[in-house]
């Protein structure tokens, strides 16, 4: 048995609206408002059950530590803990950098490519640099040894350290990255997006960044030992970077041979789409979404494309963002593809805390393609079961506030809360001492 297993970023206990991702719409918009931290995260754990009720491998990735005092530490400021918040909270912006719950969008905590399309047969992992943020780019060292405690069997799993923390080599991780396949079991096309070379001239965005290089990768690939013949590179359009579309996950999604993209997601996308087809031997099945009737604004609005598209015995699953059901336009369209195209049912969902920071279904999952015998090596605590849901439910509700803003990033007992759940979460984890402050 070969399956696609789901591992979700739980929401940390400092999740707050700082606005931190400039590009990314949603958290511009509401820097400074308050967040409910509890509900965050309950939110994301009621996806994730509604995933595992359905039937499919569902884990469960910790937060990291927030905030990183040891980074502040680095930035100069001293003291104990509480004289290093107090005096980072002179700059705010190094604080909520330092504090931000960001690991959740585990669609960028690395790239992930499955066994069958790497040169030594085990699944690799790459954590992303994500060196356009300040925020991020403090994440990829403690991502990387969460991931190796949880796939720590060599034999199976290989790890690599980030690409050097270059603007370009910029990575954003799976946020870029699609596999297409027959099957999960069959050698796929391992799709990578980006929006600008790295080193060369061309067309690239104005307005906002362009995170991820071509340079970054194709350095991925050359790690993970793909077959270049089966590794297919993409332009995203600049013009959609501009406009708010600061991931191709927030303007594309496939699984299998089936992708659902707007017709302004890439630079030629015709001959994207042929490329994808002769590597991977037979007809892509598109959904091409029209401008006519999702524009690009709607598009990033409502996070249509963000949605997670699952295999399902009838046709694919698309697990979509409630603001897609409460968008006209989106939720009609929606209701069309439904017994007229490969997607056979629409499930919405509730995770209003984190689309208010700029992420929807799919940025808060990880894709792992497992065999049976990988599935088995991997720490057996983080699947998500019916008696470490409500446990998990539980600890939440101990351990996290029901409102947080930017000025309470600086409160002592905030940090002090922080790590009682996080050592309380490696217990019910079953992943032992992860973090610095357990050492």
């Amino acid at each position: 048995m070969i399956r696609e297993a789901n591992f979700d970023g739980l929401v940390g206990p400092t999740h707050n609206y700082a606005g931190l991702s400039v590009g990314n719409l949603a958290s511009e918009a509401n820097l400074g408002r308050f967040a409910n931290p509890r509900a965050a995260a309950l939110q994301g754990l009621e996806k994730m059950k509604v995933l595992m009720d359905l039937g499919y491998w569902q884990g469960v990735l910790p937060p990291l530590a927030r905030p990183d005092v040891a980074a502040l530490r680095r930035l100069g400021f001293s003291g104990d803990d509480a004289q290093v918040l107090k005096a980072a909270a002179q700059e705010p912006i190094l604080l909520a950098a330092c504090s931000s719950a960001s690991s959740m969008w585990t669609a960028n905590a690395a790239t992930v490519s499955p066994s069958v399309d790497c040169a030594d047969g085990r699944v690799h992992f790459t954590p992303a640099n994500l060196v356009s943020k300040l925020h991020r780019a403090l994440e990829p060292a403690a991502t990387g040894r969460v991931l190796q405690r949880i796939f720590a069997d060599q034999a199976h799993f290989a790890h690599h350290a980030a690409l050097p923390a270059h603007e370009c080599l910029g990575d954003e991780g799976a946020a870029n990255h699609t596999r297409f396949a027959t099957a999960y079991g069959s050698p796929g096309v391992e799709f990578f997006v980006y929006g600008k070379h790295g080193a060369r001239p061309g067309k690239q965005p104005q307005r906002y960044p362009a995170r991820q290089t071509r340079l970054a990768s194709e350095a991925v690939a050359r790690l993970h030992g793909l077959n270049p013949q089966a590794t297919v590179y993409a332009q995203q359009s600049p013009q959609v970077i501009d406009a708010g579309v600061f991931h191709n996950d927030v303007i594309a999604v496939g699984n299998l041979d089936l992708m659902l993209c707007h017709e302004q997601a890439f630079e030629q996308p015709m001959a994207v789409f042929a490329e994808i087809e002769r590597a991977l031997g037979q007809p892509l099945n598109r959904i091409l979404v029209p401008a006519a009737r999702i524009s690009v604004s709607t598009a990033v609005k409502s996070y249509l494309f963000n949605s997670q598209l699952l295999a399902g015995d009838d046709g694919h699953v698309l697990l979509a963002p409630a603001e897609c059901e409460e968008h006209p336009e989106v939720a009609g369209y929606l209701a069309d593809l439904v017994g007229h195209s490969p997607i056979g049912r629409v499930l919405y969902l509730d995770l209003r805390q984190s689309m208010q920071n700029g992420g929807g279904p799919a940025c808060l999952r990880l894709r792992v393609v497992l065999t049976a015998e990988q599935k088995a090596a991997v720490a057996p605590g983080v699947w998500l079961n019916e008696k470490n849901y409500p446990e998990l439910r539980n600890w939440v509700e101990t351990h996290y506030r029901d409102r947080l803003e930017p000025k309470d990033l600086a409160d002592p007992a905030l940090l002090q809360e922080s790590h009682a759940a996080l050592d309380e979460l490696t217990g019910l984890l079953r992943l032992g001492s992860i973090y610095p402050f357990q050492a």
